[in-house]
């Protein structure tokens, strides 16, 4: 069975899409900003403004100076490139902090086109995965104080996710989401602002492009970058045969003589690669069906499962999780964006959906 393609919840919102009155509101309000701090991207919007910044997690420094030389979209294109005294990496890993001071550095680079003025400390809102730590918890919190915001409020990314796609969280309806990022993959079952399930496994984006490494390593004794393994997985992978055969180059050195090699790959050596993360997903997805109860069992069956993240996006996912479970799987309109919509939605709302919050 095809995807099902679900209309976003209420799009961003624009200056004039809102009913807010700008002078009923101070300052501090109108600066008040949503992140989904993903493993892979950043997403900020700006309250009354909307997305200010869509970029990749990565970040260069200098390590003479310790000042970021790159962030973003510039930081990716020049990842496995630079000189001795620059570093370039991703400081996020499995949806959470993996080195705090460049995290800090990342975040504090990007806030700066989204602060209006330096003199104004918003507050911000922030989806994290849903398997968190305390510890971790804190880290994202300390990290966003540090860039000179005075509060930080968590939100579960499911949670976010559903919000962003529109569902009726608020409601006695049990909302299944599956939300396969960079570096988690979260399953959750939502009703009445309430987790009712909820599991984070460290398997998603990353899993899959490391896979491919992994695997061309194997068969073909070729190494190649962690961004060219995603761009693989971009154009050729997919969870269910093509109707057509597909094939590429690969661009990479080979291990045998160290020497650069490119070589024409199919698409089924890329869909054996995925065949283990993939198997994983499927396996939680199936394992959160068996945990639930008999009322919200119907209210599944009845509605189908929601996918949401940049994974969501891989070809035949939802056709293959359907075939698996018998459920209906619908896959969001942008589910790249759902998390940060649904930040965005708590960011306009927050007197009135503090609920959903998490301490």
């Amino acid at each position: 069975m095809a995807s099902v393609s679900i209309p976003s919840a209420t799009p961003f919102l624009k200056p004039l899409q809102l009913s807010f009155n700008l002078r009923s509101l101070n300052p501090f309000q109108r600066a008040d900003l949503a992140m989904d701090l993903g493993t892979a991207n950043t997403l900020i919007y700006a309250r009354q403004r909307g997305m200010l910044v869509n970029a990749p997690s990565v970040v260069a420094v200098d390590e003479r100076t310790g000042k970021a030389v790159a962030v973003g979209h510039k930081a990716k294109e020049i990842y496995g490139k630079t000189s001795n005294v620059t570093r370039c990496l991703r400081p996020m890993k499995d949806g959470v902090i993996a080195d705090f001071e460049m995290t800090s550095l990342m975040i504090s680079h990007m806030l700066k086109e989204a602060r209006p003025s330096l003199f104004i400390r918003p507050r911000i809102v922030i989806g994290v995965p849903s398997g968190i730590t305390q510890v971790e918890k804190r880290a994202v919190i300390e990290a966003a104080l540090a860039s000179g915001l005075r509060e930080a409020i968590l939100v579960e990314e499911p949670m976010a996710a559903a919000i962003g796609m529109g569902l009726p969280i608020n409601k006695p309806i049990g909302n299944m989401v599956v939300d396969i990022g960079g570096g988690t993959t979260e399953v959750a079952i939502i009703a009445l602002n309430g987790t009712v399930y909820s599991r984070s496994i460290r398997v998603a984006g990353d899993e899959m492009d490391e896979a491919i490494q992994r695997h061309l390593k194997r068969l073909y004794g070729i190494e190649v970058g962690i961004f060219e393994a995603e761009r693989l997985k971009m154009v050729m992978g997919s969870a269910l045969p093509f109707s057509t055969p597909r094939s590429a180059l690969v661009y990479g050195r080979d291990i045998a003589t160290g020497m650069p090699i490119k070589t024409e790959i199919g698409d089924g050596v890329i869909r054996e690669a995925l065949h283990e993360p993939l198997s994983v997903i499927v396996s939680a997805v199936t394992d959160a069906l068996e945990s639930t109860s008999a009322e919200i069992a119907q209210d599944i069956i009845s509605q189908g499962i929601y996918l949401a993240g940049g994974g969501a996006l891989l070809k035949g996912l939802a056709r293959r999780l359907t075939d698996e479970t018998g459920i209906l799987f619908h896959r969001a309109n942008d589910p790249l964006s759902c998390v940060v919509r649904g930040v965005a939605q708590v960011v306009e709302n927050l007197k009135g959906m503090r609920e959903v919050c998490i301490n």
